[in-house]
């Protein structure tokens, strides 16, 4: 069974983007704001998912965690403001950890509520929270270049690598039963003869397809190949949330 709600869509973004913020930030390479940047759009995230859950429908110990999230992001984007200062070098980098882990058991909660198989429904819950983080943070780091035009590239690749890794996570994780093959083989109605299944199928091959591409861009000596792979990166997040969201939408109806 797979449940789609605002609610944990916007923790699992939240959380994967935060940790993927400290995946970064760990090598003390990229400059202060590009945390604040994070942080700050996370904690909306995270505000946001605890507005939407209890405005819709309450999970208690997630809501509780959302909120521990937008905490953990916003005490982690003060710390590092006022030891601006001492640079990069001033700001513990495992702070961003912290709403890490205090999302995990809210993704647990939601996980658990959700219903169906509880390995299954953990795998997709996690798998996701990884896959929207990464492909975003990959997109919003591209744009970083034109901030700090020095970083290596080496930052990017490794983020790109990793949407590459959880990419067969993710995938396989929507065609578990129940999942996308049910729609294909006409258990499930998509209300479209299995229209929104392929639709799926084509999202999930033209994300790891944007993935090789931003790749061999990255190759490329001249600094607009990193521009060119924000470009793709863009196309990426349109892709990722088509292999993510619309499984959860017809699977769950």
């Amino acid at each position: 069974m797979i449940r789609l709600d605002a609610a944990t869509v916007l923790l699992q973004w939240a959380v994967g983007g935060m940790a993927f913020c400290w995946f970064t930030t760990r090598r003390r390479e990229v400059g202060l704001g590009y945390g604040w940047l994070l942080r700050g759009i996370y904690l909306v995230l995270a505000a946001g998912a605890c507005a939407a859950g209890i405005a819709l429908e309450v999970v208690p110990v997630r809501e509780v965690a959302a909120a521990g999230v937008a905490l953990g992001c916003l005490g982690g984007l003060v710390v590092s403001v006022a030891r601006r200062r001492r640079g990069i070098a001033g700001f513990p980098a495992a702070l961003d950890l912290v709403p890490v882990a205090l999302g995990a058991v809210g993704l647990v909660a939601a996980a658990v509520d959700a219903g169906g198989n509880p390995a299954v429904s953990l795998l997709r819950v996690f798998a996701g929270a990884a896959f929207l983080g990464a492909v975003t943070d990959a997109m919003l780091l591209g744009h970083w270049y034109l901030v700090q035009p020095g970083l290596p590239r080496r930052l990017l690749h490794e983020l790109v690598d990793a949407v590459a890794w959880v990419w067969p996570i993710e995938v396989v994780a929507m065609l578990l039963p129940i999942g996308v093959v049910s729609i294909w083989t006409g258990a499930v109605d998509d209300g479209w003869g299995g229209t929104l299944g392929w639709f799926w199928a084509a999202c999930a091959v033209t994300t790891i397809g944007l993935v090789v591409v931003t790749k061999a861009a990255l190759r490329e000596r001249e600094y607009s190949a990193v521009m060119a792979a924000t470009g793709l990166l863009y196309l990426a997040i349109l892709t990722a949330f088509g292999t993510d969201l619309v499984a959860r939408a017809v699977l769950a109806a």
